[in-house]
């Protein structure tokens, strides 16, 4: 197995450090948050894709004269092209909030972010925010630093998470209480600048003393502020999501539930069309009734996200997150000192393969909530300084990040990121 994952963590470093190809793939259904296109004749599917040098989508479409001429124009060779032979093509999928997997985890320095990215890539997540955890303050801008290195070389990392240290002690989860803070404003300054401009999110309870004023401050710098780890009744939660709060960290996971007096933050999101929820899919965070319930309740805004550790793609046994030991068994990860859930070992793919096969959630909604939403949660499904050309879509000028999957079990069989095969 060892063996196995150091080749597939060369692969996907040698597939990034190469420049994009133009290729294309034929006979495939594409589905993406738009709906599905390609005819069945009974043999397969006519969708097509082509995708330039550049690294962008050039052209999609059904029909072979179409998907011909679009390839000559894109000048594909032979060898680039790929026959999907009915198989399913979506967006690279986009986890904004996951920590590790492969052994290792995003606070593991370069090493670690590279192990752990490849377990996420080569099973489909193209694009990945780097969800650090609550450690002492220099540690945690040490991190950001170290993602912030990375990120030139690595399109494929969008920047950096922090889920803490701005978290309601009640709530804490599976983060170190001695490390906790009120968000005051020297903190947020020193966090601000060791990320020089790649903090994409950061997850804080606004109860706090100083949370509101930090919620403004990060958004004023471009960063996501989210809700989350929190004791924040429902007005609260209001006030957070007006002072530029524009995401709600795993929804029902650490914070207040719903009560019919008693609203808490909930409501607040699902209300708010500025806001999108994170959903970890799992079966085990959220029961499936939940599932349903919030994907109608929030539609569009959506987010499903895996909150992955660095068990994920690993057997099950004993696991750091931060400085806590975790035990993984039946693939739940739990702390050992007081056994809250502590992470999960869930793949984007895995969410989206069970929203459809196993809930009923439509395709086109299912894919949406792993490619379109949290890249239009970040602001990344436009033209930006992050990625250049916008994510979550299978359409011209959008990066190409493709998955081709299999029908039956909605599993990724070939992986193109940035416009490198992965595999």
């Amino acid at each position: 197995m060892n063996e196995t994952i150091e080749q597939r963590v060369r692969a996907v470093d040698e597939a990034m450090a190469a420049p994009p190809r133009a290729f294309a793939i034929a006979g495939a259904t594409l589905v993406d948050a738009r709906g599905v296109v390609g005819h069945h004749d009974g043999r397969g599917s006519d969708g097509w894709i082509v995708a330039g040098d550049d690294g962008t989508i050039l052209a999609t479409g059904t029909g072979r004269d179409g998907f011909d001429a679009a390839r000559r124009e894109a000048g594909v060779a032979d060898a680039d092209v790929v026959d999907a032979a009915g198989m399913i093509a979506v967006p690279g999928y986009v986890d904004i909030h996951a920590h590790g997997a492969w052994g290792s985890s995003f606070d593991d320095g370069e090493a670690g972010i590279r192990r752990a990215r490849a377990g996420h890539m080569w099973n489909g997540t193209t694009r990945q925010v780097l969800s650090l955890i609550t450690n002492p303050l220099d540690e945690m801008c040490d991190n950001l630093a170290t993602v912030r290195a990375l990120m030139p070389s690595r399109p494929d990392i969008l920047g950096s998470h922090l889920e803490g240290p701005f978290l309601a002690m009640s709530r804490k989860g599976a983060h170190a209480p001695e490390c906790l803070k009120d968000p005051e404003p020297q903190y947020v300054e020193a966090l601000l600048a060791a990320a020089d401009g790649t903090l994409r999110q950061i997850t804080i309870a606004p109860e706090l003393p100083h949370g509101l004023e930090a919620i403004r401050t990060f958004a004023a710098a471009g960063t996501v502020p989210a809700v989350g780890h929190c004791d924040a009744d429902y007005a609260t939660a209001k006030r957070a999501f007006d002072a530029g709060a524009g995401l709600m960290t795993h929804m029902f996971n650490a914070m207040n539930g719903l009560h019919h007096r008693e609203p808490g933050p909930i409501p607040a999101a699902i209300e708010d069309k500025r806001v999108h929820v994170e959903l970890i899919n799992d079966g085990f965070h959220v029961d499936d009734p939940m599932v349903r319930l919030a994907m109608d309740l929030a539609g569009e805004r959506t987010v499903f996200v895996t909150d992955a550790m660095a068990a994920t793609g690993c057997p099950d046994g004993r696991y750091k997150l931060g400085s806590l030991d975790v035990d993984v068994v039946g693939g739940h990860a739990r702390l050992v000192s007081n056994g809250a859930i502590a992470g999960s070992t869930l793949l984007v793919e895995q969410a989206v393969g069970r929203a459809v096969l196993e809930l009923g959630i439509a395709p086109a909604r299912a894919v949406e909530a792993a490619t379109l939403a949290p890249a239009r949660a970040l602001r990344l499904d436009r033209p930006n300084l992050v990625t250049g050309a916008p994510l979550g879509l299978l359409a011209p000028s959008h990066a190409a990040d493709v998955l081709l999957l299999d029908p039956a079990t909605w599993t990724p069989r070939h992986v193109y990121a940035a416009g490198r095969r992965i595999r």
